[in-house]
């Protein structure tokens, strides 16, 4: 995945020696959601939280729109209406189904 800056890129990529899992590591502030194509403010509170954000912090590129929504309601009228109870398709596990625009 290619993004907005070369900043954007090396805040994204986990560089740590102490955690194994970016949102343990109080360095990483930054989340991407490849499956949503989603942008995201990690929140260091011990879970896997983050706020949305719409522009690059570095260099204020607007972000594309979180593919969330979206991926929820494909799924849904395909039949799987508790993605996380369910087998779904392996393309929806990843940026595929969004890169492949049969769904957008």
């Amino acid at each position: 995945m290619k993004h907005c800056c070369n900043q954007m890129e090396q805040k994204l990529t986990l560089e740590c020696e102490q955690h194994d899992y970016e949102f343990d590591c109080p360095d990483v502030l930054i989340s991407y959601t490849a499956k949503f194509d989603e942008y995201g403010l990690i929140i260091h509170d011990g879970g896997s939280s983050c706020i949305e954000i719409g522009y690059c912090p570095w260099c204020g590129f607007k972000l594309p729109e979180s593919k969330r929504d979206l991926w929820f309601d494909v799924l849904e009228e395909l039949g799987f209406d508790d993605p996380s109870e369910q087998e779904i398709p392996k393309e929806f596990l990843s940026s595929a189904w969004h890169e492949s625009g049969k769904y957008t």
